[in-house]
Order: C-alpha cells, then structure tokens, then sequence
C-alpha cells in the first residue's frame, strides 16, 4: 500500500467510525487534541474490560481522549473495538495514535461548531 492510499483508507476509517460528526468538527477537535499527550495506553494484551473501563472514565472526565496502540498492525483493530463498545467517535488517527470524542451526558465542556456538543 502506497502512502497515498494508507492516508485514503485511514481517512475512511475516520469518516466511518465518527458517523455522528462533521468534517468541521473532526478538525476543530483535532486542534484541541494537538497538544495532549495519551491517557490511555493499548498494550500487547489489546482491548480489555479493564481497557475500555479506563477509557470510558477518561471520556467522562476529558471528553477528548488521545489513545497509544503498542502495535502499529493493530491501530484500525483497536480503534473499531473501542468505537463499538464505547460509542465514542474517532477523530483522529496517526500512526499509533488515535484521538477519540465523546460528549459528556449531562455537562458537556466542549462545544462543537456545528452546535452539538
């Protein structure tokens, strides 16, 4: 796979598992999350209860949460997992990083251009 097509099919892959936002709001949290470092880290083991537990915590407290995959190959594998368990939307993904979004249920801190939250 060429880089081109790498950037196509994670671009996909975003675009998939964020149906619930716009391209305006995927890059407006992407520049929110430029400057936070990962809260999560996916180790060897993968994604675990204990795993998405955490996350789902981190979610609650930040709303916007950076992710770290131990291995490269399993990025896509990890983000799918986490957005079918957690509902939260993929904002962003870099090599082994990923950025995922999910609105606070009763106080949302981050408003969204589009209106939502």
């Amino acid at each position: 796979m060429t880089i081109d097509e790498n950037d196509n099919h994670d671009t996909g892959l975003v675009t998939r598992l964020s149906p619930k936002l716009k391209s305006k709001d995927r890059r407006y949290l992407r520049s929110l999350a430029h400057h936070l470092n990962p809260i999560v880290l996916v180790g060897q083991n993968g994604v675990t209860e204990a795993l998405v537990k955490n996350f789902e915590s981190a979610l609650l407290a930040h709303e916007l949460v950076k992710v770290k995959v131990h291995d490269a190959d399993e990025t896509q594998s990890v983000a799918e997992a986490l957005f079918e368990q957690t509902g939260a939307q993929l904002v962003q993904l870099i090599g082994k990083t990923l950025v995922f979004y999910k609105a606070h249920p009763k106080k949302p801190e981050i408003t969204l251009p589009g209106g939502k939250s």
